[in-house]
């Protein structure tokens, strides 16, 4: 692996309200906009469908560790090599902190456009942000039911 990025973004939403969305694989294409389709093969491995500038790309995706409102770890078993993480902070009671590793060894032209001029990250600010006001909704929502 050749590339890495590593974000983060404040949640106005408790660790167990990022936590349960992150959780839930199957729903990480509401909020990553690279992300067409991901559907579960088993209880360990996605395959997975992206959308990516000049290149669409498929892998599997096998959770590596998974550690409630703590961590999910994962890493491509087919097709492209990558490796990430998302972990949960807690802030307060109402505010949590995200933060996503991804470690990827770019192929082909695009995605070494990509990896040296940052839009990597550039991407991947712009999912924590969609990430952050879906977390945010969930939260109010809770909140006006409690």
């Amino acid at each position: 692996m050749s590339s890495s990025l590593i974000e983060a973004v404040d949640v106005k939403a408790p660790v167990s309200v990022s936590w349960t969305l992150w959780n839930d694989v199957e729903r990480w294409p509401s909020f990553l906009s690279h992300v067409k389709h991901v559907k579960r093969i088993d209880g360990q491995r996605f395959a997975w469908q992206l959308a990516l500038p000049g290149a669409d790309k498929e892998f599997v995706a096998e959770l590596a560790e998974v550690i409630p409102e703590e961590r999910i770890a994962w890493h491509t078993t087919q097709g492209v090599e990558h490796a990430g993480v998302v972990t949960f902070h807690r802030l307060s009671d109402t505010t949590s902190r995200v933060t996503l590793q991804i470690e990827y060894d770019p192929k082909g032209f695009v995605e070494h456009v990509g990896a040296l001029t940052n839009l990597d990250s550039t991407l991947a600010n712009y999912d924590l942000g969609q990430f952050k006001n879906m977390a945010e909704r969930e939260a109010a929502k809770g909140h006006g039911q409690a």
